[in-house]
């Protein structure tokens, strides 16, 4: 049970999501005043995603009539895996400048003792001063602020233009910290310093230093992202308010954005997540897959009872881990613009390698070679060569990606282009499988009670084999797929989490000292969600501790069933103590009677409801027939012959509608292909849902 809090309620103004992926830039107009939406999609300019971003909102009108634009991100993970952050340094309690470095004494390849790991900051930027707070908060010994300046300046003259500040035990005592931030700010030039007990005021050395580490590395990049947008924006009228999705699904502030860099990693995908749950939901699917594939990468969450499932710590890469609540993402270089090749063993592969938006599959004509994923499937004959989504391209070249899958596929493996085209997608369709047993039936989960539902560019395409070789029991295809993820930035609440160590079994624990905490950590949650100015029906407050049992390492989620009335929450011991056993039940099936609980942090998150989107905006228009949406047959290669495919148009048809595969459902956004086995059914919003037949 949550706290709600009701805020006023204002008039909607027009809105755009704006989701920035590596291929293209997605966007969803809505004006809820009016009872209308528009969408788009437009090549992304890789290294300078602004370009794409302003060329896709000019599409909906001038700027100057939007109240809001919520964006979906890519420029934070992109640099965090192509290691282009900021040149940063680290002032750290002395003896413990190698943190960062050591890790978890983990290894990047598990069976074999090679493989390099080069942290983010360099060890010649990583600077070590006297100080020492204990566990328990007290001072050993005194921080002395000039050495704190003197370290400051030796990063300033070696390059460094962002500093991270993380002391040993923080978390227990901030003091030393803010006075560190104090003195540096003296003679730092910039505000890109980032301080643990701002950013993750939580125990365990490491992932505080990596993800303080990682935050100060990405706030230049971020920052002069969001600054140039900013006043682009401005230079076209814009005068609303400007807003970006984070890892947890949740929507914040430009200001908080800059301040947390660290959280936009995954914005996008999780955009994507949040989307997809709400449709599914609606449309009667709890428990779902989520399969979105780009142009570069193929990203799968899971969704078990409506729930999209966070995890308060992530990988985005060997050694960058970084603890703050994402959705669950599990991501594979699996997307359109993969590239196939055949290795050196004679095996062929697609990806991780992209081809990207520039310069795209060969049959973009932008001067690619190598085949992609898409290549296949326009050679295939599945995607129309006639009609290329994004609109920015007349035709696209089938001979030249039949020379180029012939040349780099067929004749190393001794196939013909057809075979080596169904090649290609039956490896990537097999990639892609393999990444949804992971996120279910590694989990628990039987994959035959979920129902996938892919969206993104290219993931309809391949729908089939999604069914059928995981065992799922249907697929559910939105109704735009191509712009799920930007639809997911309009849809998404506002969010701001909060964490801070309490460290204490549960016999010493004080209950009023812990109720104090909590109603104080709400306040300051709510105080940034009511802050980012958009509309909201309320502001539900949630509370989670971490917990487990005395002289165990990992810990498990235990929501409290509490509320905030005339500013105390009523927690006591009981209360806790029953959220623990019942949450260590359903985790382990078990409990350890007689071993003492122990509670290690308190997290808060401040949710702010946003106005309810009806999804049955997006149903088609009355009046439309299956007949009027065909537009005739096209040749489709599958299993090794060719197919007679029916061609429809997809946003013409109308509710109810049956479609037998084989078929292709074309739109603007995306294109889906329905296997000879399979059949398609269009449901009250307008979504296909693809069954075996």
């Amino acid at each position: 049970m949550n706290a709600h809090v009701e805020s006023a309620k204002a008039k909607p103004a027009p809105m755009v999501g704006v989701d920035v992926g590596g291929t293209f830039t997605d966007l969803f107009f809505f004006d809820a005043a009016a009872g209308r939406f528009r969408t788009a999609k437009v090549p992304s300019n890789r290294g300078d995603e602004a370009v794409g971003f302003l060329e896709g909102l000019k599409t909906f009108g001038p700027l100057a009539q939007l109240g809001s634009i919520v964006h979906g991100t890519t420029v934070g993970t992109n640099a965090l895996l192509e290691r282009k952050g900021a040149r940063t340094a680290l002032i750290t309690t002395r003896g413990f400048r190698d943190v960062l470095e050591m890790r978890r004494r983990d290894r990047l390849h598990t069976w074999g003792l090679w493989g390099d790991f080069v942290p983010v900051i360099e060890r010649d930027l990583r600077f070590e001063v006297n100080e020492r707070v204990l566990a328990d908060g007290s001072v050993r010994q005194a921080l002395d602020v000039e050495e704190v300046k003197a370290a400051a300046r030796a990063a300033l003259a070696r390059g460094a233009e962002a500093l991270a500040i993380v002391f040993i035990n923080a978390y227990a005592n901030a003091d030393h910290e803010m006075a560190a931030l104090a003195a540096a700010q003296e003679v730092w030039p910039n505000g890109n310093l980032a301080c643990s007990s701002q950013i993750l005021p939580e125990i365990r050395e490491f992932e505080r230093t990596s993800t303080t580490a990682l935050n100060a590395y990405l706030q230049p990049v971020v920052g002069s992202y969001l600054a140039k947008l900013d006043s682009a924006l401005q230079g076209e009228g814009f005068g609303g308010r400007f807003h970006i999705v984070q890892s947890s699904g949740g929507v914040m502030s430009t200001a908080t954005a800059r301040k947390l860099p660290v959280r936009t990693a995954l914005s996008g995908p999780a955009a994507g997540v949040i989307a997809a749950a709400a449709i599914a939901e609606a449309a009667g699917y709890p428990d779902i897959i989520t399969g979105d594939l780009g142009g570069t990468s193929f990203d799968v969450s899971l969704v078990a009872g409506g729930k999209t499932a966070l995890a308060a710590q992530t990988t985005i890469d060997f050694g960058l881990v970084i603890r703050t609540p994402m959705i669950e993402i599990t991501t594979i270089g699996a997307g359109g613009g993969s590239i196939a090749h055949v290795d050196a063993g004679g095996m062929l592969q697609v990806g991780p390698e992209s081809a990207g938006s520039r310069p795209g599959p060969v049959a973009y004509g932008q001067g690619n070679t190598r085949p992609t994923l898409t290549d296949a499937n326009i050679v295939l004959g599945r995607i129309n060569a006639d009609r290329p989504i994004g609109g920015k391209l007349e035709r696209l070249d089938v001979e030249a990606a039949k020379s180029a899958i012939a040349a780099h596929v067929a004749a190393p493996l001794g196939l013909g282009v057809m075979e080596a085209a169904e090649a290609i997608v039956r490896i990537a369709d097999g990639r892609m499988a393999g990444a949804i047993r992971l996120v279910s039936i590694e989990r628990g989960h039987d994959p035959a009670t979920f129902a996938a539902v892919p969206f993104g560019g290219g993931g309809a395409l391949h729908v089939g084999a999604l069914i059928k070789d995981v065992g799922l029991k249907a697929a559910l295809v939105p109704r735009y797929p191509g712009v799920t993820s930007a639809l997911g930035c309009v849809i998404a609440d506002i969010r701001h989490d909060q964490v801070q160590t309490v460290n204490l079994t549960l016999d010493a624990l004080d209950p009023a000292a812990l109720d104090t905490r909590m109603v104080a950590e709400a306040q300051a949650a709510r105080a940034v969600v009511e802050a980012a100015g958009l509309p909201m029906e309320r502001i539900d407050l949630v509370f989670e501790l971490d917990m487990h049992y005395v002289g165990q390492t990992h810990t498990v989620a235990v929501p409290l069933p509490v509320v905030v009335t005339d500013g105390s929450t009523g927690i006591d011991r009981a209360t806790i103590a029953a959220a623990f056993d019942a949450a260590y039940q359903a985790s382990f099936s078990r409990l350890l009677p007689g071993v003492p609980a122990k509670i290690v942090n308190l997290r808060t998150a401040a949710i702010g409801r946003r106005p309810h989107f009806d999804l049955r905006a997006l149903a088609p228009e009355p009046g439309t027939t299956v007949e009027g949406a065909r537009r005739g047959t096209r040749p489709v290669w599958f299993a090794g012959a060719w197919h007679a495919a029916a061609i429809y148009a997809r946003l013409d048809l109308p509710v109810g509608a049956i479609i037998s595969g084989p078929a292709v459902l074309e739109q603007p956004d995306a294109t889906t292909w329905i296997d000879p086995d399979l059949v398609a059914r269009v449901d009250g919003l307008g979504n296909v849902i693809v069954e075996r037949a």
